[in-house]
């Protein structure tokens, strides 16, 4: 017998989810950043310091400590994730290690305190509380909107994966000990370091092939963050009339676009003709971690690109208007 209220149930659960997501996002206050483009996005953020003495002064040489005295600015920093954020979301379904940790530092090392499976609110709660416990949460993008438009702007401005984490410590209480962020990468053996592992990796690539500018540039439209729409997701919908042969084609998203001139991948010959292939991260999911898993890959381990493919002598018809 088919479950009662069948596909029914299940859309009204959909529904009330997306309902949750709309409620926790509205809670935002006024922007105090500049979302016009990129650029004014990363300016605003480090306002009042100007972009040309943040790269000639701080740039991989220094920390920026960056205050105001605004209480616009202090209610939208407020409003980006709160604890009370997190009450919605484990209603949702949040698991431990994937998606956020729960540690201390004791005696001068960090304690991880989580327990097994789907997050608990109010055993959260009761650890922040009693245990003095830090919450760690990883990507809070994929829930939070004004996260995503912030991190998907800086990533058009760097041309680099941008994430995000959130830490929130009791007051009077200390959740990891003094460290450099350079992440555990192996867990049989903890003592190996990202840095380490960077390093082993270098020295590989140098005695196999070339790694290219391109193959970084697709590895990068692949997993970045797609475009933060709001309410306007019907722009990436198809329309108006199909191109001619000497059209001028203007692009939407420029920034979400990678277009390289490359051995065609089709063809396992020894000789390949070289094609054109059109790249793009509109269909990307912005609600995937970056950590614990990676829904962007195929059965055989390879990232999966949304992309489109053409001869050579096709090149000339791909002008863009500027």
């Amino acid at each position: 017998m088919p479950k009662k209220g069948g596909k029914h149930a299940e859309m009204g659960k959909e529904t009330q989810a997306q309902c949750k997501r709309a409620k926790l996002e509205a809670a935002c206050s006024p922007s105090a950043l500049s979302f016009e483009n990129p650029d004014s996005l990363f300016g605003s953020l480090i306002s009042p310091i100007k972009e040309e003495v943040f790269f000639k002064e701080y740039w991989e040489q220094k920390p920026l400590l960056v205050q105001s005295n605004d209480p616009l600015v202090a209610a939208y920093s407020l409003s980006l994730f709160q604890l009370s954020d997190l009450k919605e979301l484990c209603s949702q379904g949040l698991y431990y290690g994937q998606d956020g940790n729960i540690c201390r530092c004791v005696n001068g090392e960090k304690k991880v305190l989580n327990k097994e499976g789907k997050v608990n609110y109010m055993q959260l709660k009761k650890d922040f509380d009693q245990k003095k416990a830090t919450i760690q949460f990883h990507q809070p993008q994929r829930f939070k909107e004004e996260l995503w438009k912030i991190q998907e702007k800086l990533e058009c401005c760097f041309g680099s994966l941008v994430g995000s984490n959130v830490s929130i410590t009791p007051q009077g209480s200390q959740g990891l000990p003094p460290h450099y962020d350079d992440v555990e990468v192996n867990a049989a053996d903890p003592t190996k370091k990202l840095s380490s592992l960077l390093r082993r990796l270098a020295e590989h690539l140098d005695h196999t092939r070339e790694l290219r500018s391109s193959d970084m540039k697709k590895d990068f439209i692949v997993h970045r963050l797609p475009p933060c729409l709001g309410c306007d997701s019907d722009s990436l919908t198809p329309g108006g009339k199909l191109p001619k042969i000497d059209s001028k084609i203007r692009l939407q998203f420029r920034d979400h676009t990678l277009i390289s001139v490359e051995p065609d991948q089709e063809n396992a010959d020894e000789i390949r003709r070289e094609m054109v292939y059109v790249y793009h991260s509109l269909r990307n999911r912005r609600d995937t971690p970056t950590v614990g898993t990676d829904d962007t890959a195929s059965e055989d381990g390879t990232a999966q690109v949304c992309s489109c493919r053409h001869t050579k002598n096709y090149l000339s018809m791909v002008g863009f208007a500027a």
